[in-house]
């Protein structure tokens, strides 16, 4: 086995223990079970239980992106990004990545390595939604209205507050996603007003979003 191998094999295996253990039974022994190989290997290739859970967070986040990437390259509006959301969240559950998810963030708590790589798993997805949003947002009533960079942050820690949520209230998660499909519809029909409307649109958002002698809330 080539040490590419062992330490692809030592990623996959730290993921999968994560979700079928949590993050209080990952140990070297735990992991190097999951793996197949010596818990020795661990030490060697990433130096500690730690680093290691460190690199397959991003692994893994590297792997979903690229997974679902294609699909998002072909999001034409915020509508549609919304619906491209809940069906992801689907797949995600299904396959077990919620859990891990939620498992390195709890980590983090008590492993301090683990909260810049869970950041830096997030920052993977947060960048390719605000390639999406600069795309579908360019020309359209709200262009201009909204930071891009700052609301694909918003809809990443939303959709992760759900993925989180829903562990403990099923339905309320529902209903969130079920609302986020709403203002989905609504975002639809602002696109299909007509220049002139949606000039006044834009010039009634911009005022509202003024403070107290027209300067910026």
């Amino acid at each position: 086995m080539s040490a590419e191998d062992t330490r692809h094999r030592l990623l996959e295996g730290a993921l999968r223990t994560l979700v079928e253990q949590g993050i209080a039974k990952t140990s070297a022994r735990s992991v190097a079970a999951a793996a197949g190989v010596n818990q020795a290997l661990i030490f060697y290739h990433f130096g500690s239980v730690d680093e290691l859970l460190a690199a397959a967070c991003r692994h893994g986040a590297e792997q979903r992106v690229a997974r679902h990437r294609e699909r998002l390259h072909a999001v034409g509006s915020l509508a549609e990004l919304l619906a491209f959301g809940r069906a992801m969240h689907a797949e995600e559950r299904e396959a077990g990545h919620v859990a891990v998810l939620g498992q390195l963030l709890a980590g983090a708590q008590t492993h301090p390595r683990l909260a810049p790589a869970t950041a830096a798993g997030l920052d993977l997805w947060i960048e390719e939604i605000e390639r999406v949003l600069r795309r579908v947002l360019a020309g359209g009533p709200l262009d201009g209205l909204t930071d891009p960079a700052g609301l694909a942050r918003a809809v990443a820690a939303s959709f992760v507050g759900m993925e989180l949520y829903e562990g403990v209230d099923p339905a309320g998660a529902e209903a969130a996603l079920d609302t986020l499909e709403h203002l989905g519809v609504l975002l639809a029909a602002l696109d299909e007003l007509s220049p002139v409307a949606q000039k006044a649109v834009r010039f009634t958002l911009r005022r509202k979003g003024r403070g107290p002698g027209g300067r910026p809330a």
